[in-house]
C-alpha cells in the first residue's frame, strides 16, 4: 500500500516546496507527484501519470483540496471516483472530508429494529449519508470560490493600478535587467578575449556557468553598447 503526494502550483513563479513540506512532515515517505498547472491545458500530465500508477489501498495526500481540483463538479466526480476504487484520500487542510471520515459517515448506519420505527432510521441513515456528501462537494466549491476571487481581485488590482497611471508589466522593448545578468556581463568583459580578457567563448561559458544561449545574447547585448570594448 503506496503512500502519494500530489503538489500543484499555477505558475512557475510560485513555489511548491510549501506544500512538500506540509506532506512530508506527516507521511515522510510519501512518494510526490508535481506540476505547474495553470488550469488553461486540457491535461495535468504529472497527475494523469499519478492516476495511473494509484491501486485499491493506496493513499493520495494533498495540502489542500484546491490541490485536487478548482472545479467543484469535476472535483467531487473525482473524488468519487477514486473514493469507490478504494483510494484513501487525505486532505491536510480539511481532514472532515478524507475518505477515512466519509468512510465512516457511510458505515455508521443506525441499526434497524424490524418495527415500524425503521422507516424513521432508514431516512435517518439516508440524511446521514447525503450530509457527509454535502460536506465534501461545500468543501470543493469553496476552493473553486477561493481561486475565482483570487483572479478577480488581481484583475481588480491591475486595472486600479493602470488607472493611477503605473506600469503593469516590463515596457515592450525594454531588457530586463537583473543581479545575475549584471553579474555575467561583468565576467563576460573580464575574461573574453573579445573584450578585456583571453579566453574563448567555450572557455568562458564554462568558467562562468551560463547556458550558451545566454552567453552570446549577453555577450550580444554588450557588443551593442560599447562594441565589444
Amino acid at each position: 500500500m503506496a503512500i502519494y503526494g500530489y503538489a500543484r502550483i499555477s505558475t512557475p513563479k510560485q513555489s511548491i516546496e510549501r506544500q512538500i513540506r506540509n506532506i512530508r512532515s506527516e507521511y515522510p515517505t510519501s512518494i510526490i507527484y508535481q506540476e505547474v498547472y495553470t488550469g488553461t491545458e486540457i491535461n495535468r500530465k504529472r497527475f494523469d501519470a499519478l492516476l495511473k500508477v494509484v491501486k485499491a489501498g493506496d493513499t493520495i495526500v494533498y495540502d489542500s483540496v484546491s490541490r485536487m481540483s478548482r472545479n467543484a463538479d469535476e472535483g467531487f466526480a473525482l473524488y468519487q471516483k477514486l473514493f469507490d476504487d478504494g483510494i484513501e484520500l487525505v486532505f491536510l487542510k480539511e481532514p472532515h472530508i478524507n475518505t477515512a471520515t466519509y468512510k465512516k459517515a457511510l458505515s455508521n448506519n443506525i441499526e434497524m429494529t424490524g418495527t415500524k420505527t425503521d422507516i424513521i432510521l432508514e431516512a435517518v441513515n439516508r440524511y446521514l449519508m447525503e450530509l457527509a456528501k454535502e460536506q465534501i462537494i461545500i468543501a470543493f466549491q469553496q476552493a473553486e470560490k477561493e481561486v475565482s476571487d483570487l483572479h478577480q481581485r488581481t484583475k481588480e488590482g491591475i486595472q486600479t493600478a493602470r488607472l493611477n497611471g503605473k506600469q503593469i508589466g516590463q515596457r515592450p522593448g525594454n531588457k530586463l535587467i537583473t543581479k545575475k545578468s549584471i553579474a555575467a556581463k561583468h565576467d563576460i568583459k573580464k575574461y573574453s578575449k573579445d573584450f578585456d580578457g583571453t579566453l574563448n567563448d567555450i572557455e568562458c561559458i564554462k568558467l562562468i556557468g551560463i547556458s550558451r544561449n545566454t552567453y552570446y545574447k549577453y555577450k550580444r547585448e554588450l557588443f551593442a553598447v560599447n562594441g565589444g570594448g
